[in-house]
This record gives C-alpha cells, sequence and structure tokens, in this order.
C-alpha cells in the first residue's frame, strides 16, 4: 500500500475554504432523495410493464429485484471506494451513473435495455447513501450530528413511501416512461449543482483492489439478497433460493475471514473493525430489526392486508399508509434535536416498545377491522420507527474512529438492505403457510400469524434496546468500546487505526 495522496482540504473539516459543510450535506440529500425515490417509483407499473413489454409477472418483477439485487452487491465496496477518492470524484461518478441509468430506461425499447437502466441506475443510487452518512460524521460537529441525520431518515423513509404515489399519478395519464423522463431533469440538476457546489475533497489511500475479496462480495452479499428476494415471491423460475442462500453463506464466512486479514495491513474491501464496537453493534441489530419491520411488514403485508381483506382499492391503500409514512419523514429533524440533547438511549428504548405494541395491535385486526384502526396502527409503527431510526444511525457511527466512517457506514446500510430482504421473504413465508393450514378466511388468517412474528422481533427490538448506552455519543470511541486492536482479536500493531481522512 503507497501512502495516502493528499487533496489539499482544510484541515478542520476536510473541505476548501469556500465550501460550506450545509451545503455540501444538502446536495447530497436532494440528490439521494431523487435516487432513492427513484426506486419504488417503478412498483405501480409493474403490472402494466407485464402487457407493454410482452413479459411474464415473473420476469417483470426483476425490475425491482435487479435493482435491490444490485445494490446488495455494490454497497459493501463502498468503504473501499471511498477511501481510494475523494468525496467529490465519488459523487460525480455516482450521479452520472445514474442520470446515465435514467436515461437508458426512458430510451429502452423493451425489457433487456430497460433492465440494463434500472443497473446502472442502482450502481450510482448505491453509492450515495454511506457517502452522505459518512460527509455528515466529517463535516457536522458531534453536537449537531443527530438534528442533521435527521434530515438522512427523512431521505430513507419519505421518498420511498411517496415513490409509488408519484407513479401512479404519472402513469394515470402519461406512458411508463415519463416515470423515468421526470426524473431525468431533478439528477441532471443535482449533478449540475454538485459540481458547482460539491468542493469537498479528502485524503485518499491507493491500496490495492482485491480481486478475490470483490468475487466474494457479488456472491455472499448476492447470494443472499438474491435467495431471500426469490424465496419472497415463492422461488419461481431462476436459481433455487435455497442453494442462492447457501453459496452465499458460505462466500460471505470466506470474505469475513479474508477481511479480517487483509485490515492488518489496511488493504481489507471492508474493514470489519466497526464490529469490535459494543455501541456499533447494537446499532446494528436494532437496525436491522427496525428495517425488517418497516420493509417486511409495513411495505409488504401492510396493503396486502388492506386489500385482500378488507377489499380497498390500490388507491385508498396508498392514501392509508401515506399518514404514517409522513410521520415518519417529519420526526426526522425534531429526534435528532431530541438525541443532540439526551442521546439515544431515552429515544430507542420508547421506540423499541411502540414498535412491538403496533405489529401486535396490527395482528389482533381482522376481516372486520375499521380502516381508521389499521391507519392509527400504521402511524404508530412509523413514529415508534421514527423514534429509533436517526438516533441508532448517528450513534452506531459516532462511536467509530474517523477512518473508519466509511466502512461503518457500508456496514450499516448493507445489512439494511439484507433485512429488508430477510423481513419481506420471512413474513410472506410465514403468511402462505398460515393461509394454508386455515379455514374460512386463510388471507386473513396468513396474515394474522405474519403480523404475530413482526411482533416477536418488536418484542425482541425491545429487549436489544436496553443495551443502548446510556450517555450521548461523543465525537469517536468511547469507554464501552474496545480498541482496535480488540476488534481482530489479535493485538497486532498492524490492527491500530489509521491516520484519519482529511476531514478531522
Amino acid at each position: 500500500m503507497t501512502g495516502p495522496t493528499h487533496a489539499g482540504p482544510d484541515t478542520a473539516t476536510g473541505a476548501p475554504p469556500n465550501a460550506r459543510p450545509m451545503v455540501i450535506v444538502m446536495t447530497l440529500v436532494v440528490s439521494a432523495f431523487v435516487m432513492i425515490l427513484n426506486e419504488t417509483i417503478l412498483s405501480v407499473a409493474l403490472p402494466h410493464l407485464t402487457g407493454d413489454l410482452g413479459v411474464s409477472a415473473t420476469t417483470v418483477q426483476w425490475l425491482t429485484s435487479g435493482f435491490l439485487l444490485t445494490m446488495g452487491v455494490v454497497i459493501p465496496t463502498t468503504g473501499y471506494i471511498l477511501n481510494r477518492f475523494t468525496p467529490r470524484q465519488v459523487f460525480l461518478a455516482a450521479m452520472t451513473l445514474f442520470s446515465l441509468g435514467t436515461l437508458i430506461c426512458a430510451l429502452s425499447p423493451g425489457f433487456p435495455v430497460l433492465l440494463v437502466g434500472r443497473v446502472v441506475q442502482a450502481s450510482g443510487t448505491a453509492v450515495m447513501i454511506p457517502l452522505l452518512m459518512t460527509s455528515v460524521m466529517r463535516l457536522i460537529p458531534p453536537e449537531r450530528r443527530g438534528a442533521t441525520m435527521g434530515t438522512i431518515s427523512i431521505v430513507i423513509a419519505v421518498a420511498p413511501a411517496i415513490g409509488p404515489t408519484i407513479g401512479g399519478l404519472i402513469l394515470s395519464s402519461l406512458d411508463w416512461r415519463w416515470m423515468f423522463w421526470s426524473v431525468l431533469p431533478l439528477s441532471l440538476a443535482a449533478l449540475a449543482i454538485g459540481l458547482v457546489t460539491f468542493k469537498l475533497s479528502g485524503e485518499t489511500h491507493r491500496t490495492p483492489l482485491d480481486l478475490f475479496s470483490v468475487l466474494l462480495s457479488f456472491l455472499g452479499f448476492g447470494g443472499i439478497v438474491y435467495g431471500l428476494s426469490t424465496l419472497g415471491h415463492g422461488g419461481s423460475g431462476g436459481i433455487p433460493p435455497w442453494l442462492a442462500l447457501v453459496v452465499g453463506a458460505v462466500a460471505l464466512l470466506v470474505f469475513v475471514l479474508r477481511q479480517r486479514r487483509l485490515q492488518r495491513t489496511e488493504s481489507a474491501l471492508l474493514d470489519l473493525r466497526p464490529f469490535g464496537h459494543r455501541p456499533f453493534v447494537v446499532a446494528i441489530v436494532l437496525s436491522a430489526l427496525l428495517f425488517m419491520s418497516l420493509l417486511g411488514a409495513g411495505a409488504i403485508l401492510l396493503p396486502i392486508y388492506l386489500q385482500n381483506v378488507l377489499g380497498v382499492s390500490a388507491a385508498t391503500t396508498g392514501l392509508a399508509v401515506l399518514p404514517g409514512g409522513l410521520v415518519l419523514g417529519f420526526m426526522g429533524r425534531p429526534v435528532g434535536r431530541l438525541f443532540d440533547r439526551v442521546g439515544a438511549r431515552p429515544l430507542v428504548i420508547p421506540g423499541a416498545i411502540g414498535l412491538a405494541v403496533s405489529m401486535w395491535l396490527l395482528a389482533l385486526l381482522g376481516a372486520g377491522a375499521a380502516l381508521w384502526m389499521v391507519i392509527g396502527a400504521h402511524i404508530l409503527l412509523m413514529a415508534s420507527l421514527g423514534l429509533m431510526m436517526t438516533p441508532l444511525l448517528t450513534e452506531g457511527l459516532s462511536v467509530l474512529p474517523a477512518n473508519l466512517y466509511s466502512h461503518g457506514s457500508a456496514i450499516l446500510t448493507t445489512l439494511q438492505q439484507v433485512a429488508g430482504a430477510a423481513g419481506t421473504a420471512g413474513f410472506v413465508t410465514i403468511a402462505a403457510i398460515g393461509s394454508a393450514s386455515a379455514t374460512g378466511t386463510p388471507d386473513a388468517a396468513g396474515l394474522q400469524l405474519a403480523f404475530m412474528a413482526a411482533g416477536v422481533i418488536g418484542l425482541i427490538a425491545v429487549g436489544v434496546s436496553f443495551m443502548v448506552r446510556r450517555k450521548p455519543a461523543g465525537d469517536g470511541p468511547s469507554e464501552d468500546s474496545p480498541t482496535d486492536d480488540g476488534a481482530t482479536g489479535d493485538g497486532s500493531p498492524e490492527d491500530t487505526p489509521a491516520t484519519p481522512v482529511a476531514g478531522h
């Protein structure tokens, strides 16, 4: 490994004197919002695309599954990417890829080209959230990180929630390609603004790229995300889900062992030393449970329950879940400010309790439930997740040394993707098992069983929430966290942190 290459940043913030931190952060927030909005905007058009493109329902699902699979494969490499290239270079590359993919989708004559465009889009999207998290940690003082990270939770929560609504409005009067034509100007505008305002440079490390680690990452994370996603769709067609999961698990084990060896020379593709910090591990576990509930129960089970059991229309379903999504988004910055004052524990514990209560309320609702009851339970679920999301993101990263911010954000984002896929697959499978063994109203019985499983997840989250540390997060490792030597377990001098990247 050669020495770091200096890009001439300001020693205090990592940005040149004419770059304002909040301008950079807001540029990233707007860009990420456009990208994540696009992740779900196509979901309402899948039935329409089946006929228009002349493909089966199983095939057209790959427009969503392929996007998620690409995210799952690319995100683990972002720790290396963010250390190897400057933030400005990564931002411009990500927005260029996303804009190019959007253009390909808008011009696509058929399914194969459309799928290629989605993969290119996802390649750019995968880098943006880790870049956003890492930039906040490098630019924003510890006492204001909670409020700023609250803005990120708005992006993560609201953009996917309103994506289907916007997609439905476009599809009601225009061709499906306008879903991409309408996003393209926003993407190009964000790229142009970033080209002018995004002046954040940084120290880069010319670490050799370990191609074997890239292959293991592809097989490991790709296999697990693919297996869980296809299992959630019934496992029809392609590679059997169980085979993908086995291959993914074995490859992931080898990947972990190789990273532990490579990180001794600061050359790991994904540095695993953040797992040596207990508050980070607690935040990781709770974040995984949170995203299982958000994506598996909130985004998948609830719409099925509303339409198949209560018999409401798709339009009514979209309106019914909108208040909860807005509540989750609006809570971002206020909860972040509270975190800056009181820390994570007083917010995460009541949030976990609310998560468990909301899931058991949904499990108790049957075929005769009033719509307002479902909306109320969903608002409670989203408000509870809002109390947890920002504190966990900020707490998990704040305990890490500066040189591990990029790898920590990559780990967080990767496990969010895996947890969302696991929640979707698990809850849908449980609902199918419950429906097959039920009499009378099988859909209601199956969904009740799935919501009960989600309720158990909520109870686990309550137990784990009491492990969140009591004091507010500081600007680096606390006494609760082991040293980096302890993170690898061998105490070798190579395990000490590298020189922090510029920005600290």
